[in-house]
């Protein structure tokens, strides 16, 4: 072993008092400042591709939750989600949220300005790993209709509507929200009311826009079939694997811990803050998981005819994926004890909104509207009543709190105004998107297609060897091909004979 000489331990030891004793821009001199970015440049990386990885999660999820005769065709429209989404958030969607302004300017607080297409300097002026890590959110944000308008919806219309969402509408809401220009944003200079709007990680920026468009499409485009049928059994739309669905939540939920630590956008610094941030988005998950598990083992219970309650295995992870939404906006400024009363409460605004929908006869597959739109809103409303004054410093630098931390209302009544802002921006553009898309004729599939189901009518057919496994009835299983066999070789025995 290599003993360092007392000269070496000398200029060791002058290089650390040297590093102890120098300001930040002999520390940039010394190419600390370089690594301390390239860290925080790998986080952004690292969580992005948490992030991106949840549209495998919405893909199984979808896929468990819809009919076998249509699988193929809507894992394609979360590939579409995907690819249209990337196109769209580069060519427009980027500069409309982040596009900045010269010094000189003010800004526009509605919209950006530049920075489409990878213009405007955005290597130097923004870095691509900011770009990465923002497009792995539009694209979430894009893919949450795909199940509500599942097992109806046309190619083409759904393509269209993932352009516009991931160039125009959720552009905006960012913004409007996260921007240092917007006029919601809560990192202004002067934010609105010395607060502005405080969405952590995106309930009301990506659930909310997401869910809302997710209800409007639903709605617009019509339930499916028989769904509110009464001679038509309502197990005639269940979906045909609970395993996917259960796959899907699990991978959603390893997702969010780059959606919601993420957002810190760096780790130099904000290891604490992102560390906690993961915790109260457990807890949130967890609350929100039991919570709806026996909630609809109640209400099963109370509507059986033999008043035995079933544990839904669908209904659970409703419930979780209700608690990540509805935590999401104030995930870094609350307690971990919160985060638990916000899960519970968000599970139960999720099954109001989805019992709201089926009493309206709008049909969301997969329940996308409740989990997204109703539990999102829910979640940024929070920040207005447990906001923790250490936290928002931590986070924020803002020293404001929610109404039970001794707030005034100020921070609610922000929160609220983001709310109302977004659902009216959501409605009056998408909603006139969809109406077109149905007067001519490009909305919806023909009845023909949907009872056949779109895998037959649209992709060549079956995403499984349906024949195999969703047909036992008529296989012959071994022991019986057996027993068939012997007796037919008895037959031919007593024929010779």
């Amino acid at each position: 072993m290599q003993v360092l000489d007392e000269e070496e331990l000398a200029q060791i030891k002058e290089l650390l008092l040297t590093l102890d004793e120098a300001d930040d821009d002999e520390v940039a001199g010394l190419g600390l400042s370089s690594v301390s970015g390239s860290a925080d440049i790998h986080w952004l990386l690292y969580c992005g591709t948490l992030v991106f990885f949840m549209q495998a999660g919405f893909a199984m999820l979808c896929a468990g939750s819809v009919r076998a005769k249509n699988v193929q065709n809507i894992m394609l429209k979360n590939l579409l989600d995907a690819c249209v989404g990337a196109l769209g958030f580069w060519s427009l969607g980027y500069g409309v949220a982040y596009g900045g302004f010269p010094a000189r300017d003010r800004g526009n607080e509605i919209v950006g300005s530049s920075f489409f297409m990878g213009t405007g300097q955005i290597e130097r002026r923004a870095g691509w790993h900011n770009w990465f890590f923002q497009f792995a959110f539009a694209a979430t944000a894009a893919t949450i209709v795909s199940g509500a308008v599942a097992e109806r919806c046309a190619m083409s219309a759904y393509a269209g509507y993932a352009f516009f969402l991931t160039t125009f509408v959720y552009p905006v809401v960012a913004h409007w929200v996260w921007s240092d220009k917007g006029f919601l944003s809560a990192f202004k200079m002067e934010p609105y009311k010395n607060v502005g709007c405080i969405d952590f990680a995106g309930c009301g920026v990506v659930h909310m826009v997401g869910g809302a468009a997710a209800g409007l499409g639903a709605w617009i485009l019509g339930p499916r079939i028989g769904r509110f049928d009464p001679s038509v059994p309502v197990t005639e739309f269940r979906g045909h694997s609970a395993p996917l669905t259960v796959l899907g939540t699990f991978i959603l939920w390893v997702g969010w811990y780059g959606f919601n630590p993420g957002s810190t956008l760096a780790i130099v610094g904000s290891g604490d803050v992102a560390a906690k941030v993961a915790v109260c988005t457990t807890l949130s998950a967890a609350a929100g998981g039991v919570t709806n598990m026996l909630l609809h083992f109640q209400i099963a219970k109370r509507v059986s005819h033999d008043k035995h309650g079933i544990y839904d295995v669908a209904e659970t992870c409703n419930g979780v994926l209700a608690g990540l939404v509805s935590i999401t906006a104030a995930c870094a400024v609350v307690e971990p004890w919160a985060s638990v009363v916000i899960g519970v409460f968000g599970a139960l605004v999720y099954s109001g909104g989805s019992e709201i929908l089926k009493r309206l006869h709008i049909d969301d597959a997969v329940n996308a509207c409740p989990v997204h739109f109703f539990a999102g809103a829910w979640g940024l409303i929070a920040p207005g009543l447990f906001a923790r004054g250490v936290n928002m410093r931590a986070a924020y630098d803002n020293h404001r709190t929610g109404l039970f931390y001794g707030g005034n209302g100020t921070m609610l009544g922000v929160q609220l105004l983001a709310f109302v802002t977004i659902t009216i921006w959501v409605t009056v553009t998408m909603g006139p998107f969809f109406l077109a898309m149905k007067k001519l004729g490009l909305f919806r599939v023909t009845e023909e297609h949907e009872r056949l189901g779109l895998d037959e009518s649209k992709h060549g057919g079956s995403a499984y060897n349906q024949s195999e496994l969703f047909d036992n009835s008529k296989k012959k299983t071994p022991t019986k091909a057996l027993e068939v066999d012997a007796e037919e070789g008895k037959g031919d025995a007593d024929k010779s004979v």
